[in-house]
């Protein structure tokens, strides 16, 4: 259905985006399991075609843009590495011990997608790449925690705007992309920005299912496009992360869909109960 230009699910409807969400989480997990020093960005992303064709599902990446005259993305995945903010495209580059690798895959499944990502530390990394890493991704569980009693968009932003805060040494939001609606295509409203003040923004619903996606920055927020027309970096070098997962806004509480417990474990640690749908 359809509500103010915003696709809300059913039961059933949720149901089928989580068995793309669980196409997502075993391709990102199986490609965190091989990361190490010396493999190539394209021997990753072999990697998660591999798991799509095993469970006979799409890349939701793959060709991405081709319909509104942007050149189609050319891989399943987009990994990103250390300046890399998003849309990187895999290639030849070797991972080194201390590179943060953040890796975004999309699957789609019976038409319906799951969008997930995960930053990765090569090896030993700094002090400073290590909290970057940790702190994106305890925005992604403050805005998905933030979900569950949220009324509008602006209260999951300002959740994840926080956590940016609360790093010892200033961390930049990248404002330029955001969360979003997804479902029956990749990208549907609302965007879900990573700042912004609680009450504010598109009203939420249940049976709303958004991608919750904050990047942070350990320097400047700014970003330019390579001239591949997709690699995304940070206009001033510094090292970034990308943290990501799909949700479900259901009646009873929020379902993470591309994490394999549904998100039951970060969630009850912030006092949330999730959706009895994920049982």
């Amino acid at each position: 259905m359809i509500a103010r230009g915003v696709e809300v699910k059913s039961i059933e409807q949720i149901r089928l985006m989580r068995r793309a969400g669980l196409v997502v989480a075993e391709a990102l997990a199986a490609m965190g399991e091989a990361i190490r020093p010396g493999i190539t960005t394209a021997e990753l992303d072999a990697i998660a075609r591999t798991v799509l064709t095993d469970h006979n599902a799409a890349s939701s990446f793959l060709d991405y843009g081709a319909e509104w005259g942007y050149p189609p993305y050319p891989a399943t995945a987009c990994i990103s590495v250390n300046e890399g903010v998003v849309h990187g495209v895999p290639g030849n580059r070797k991972l080194a011990s201390g590179d943060l690798v953040s890796i975004d895959f999309g699957a789609i499944l019976d038409g319906w997608h799951g969008d997930a990502a995960r930053t990765f530390c090569v090896g030993e990394v700094s002090d400073a790449a290590a909290e970057l890493v940790e702190r994106t991704r305890l925005a992604m569980w403050a805005g998905i925690a933030a979900a569950a009693g949220a009324s509008r968009v602006g209260d999951i932003s300002h959740a994840i705007e926080l956590q940016a805060a609360l790093a010892s040494r200033p961390l930049g939001i990248v404002r330029e992309y955001t969360g979003h609606g997804i479902g029956t295509a990749m990208h549907q409203p609302p965007d879900v920005p990573n700042f912004g003040r609680p009450r504010r923004g598109p009203r939420l619903s249940r049976g709303m299912c958004l991608a919750i996606e904050p990047i942070f920055t350990l320097g400047s927020p700014d970003t330019v496009t390579m001239a591949d027309e997709w690699t995304v970096v940070t206009r001033d070098g510094s090292w970034a992360a990308h943290w990501e997962n799909t949700v479900a806004l259901t009646e009873d509480g929020p379902w993470v869909l591309t994490e394999p417990d549904g998100g039951r474990a970060e969630l009850a640690a912030r006092g949330v109960k999730i959706s009895p749908l994920a049982s």
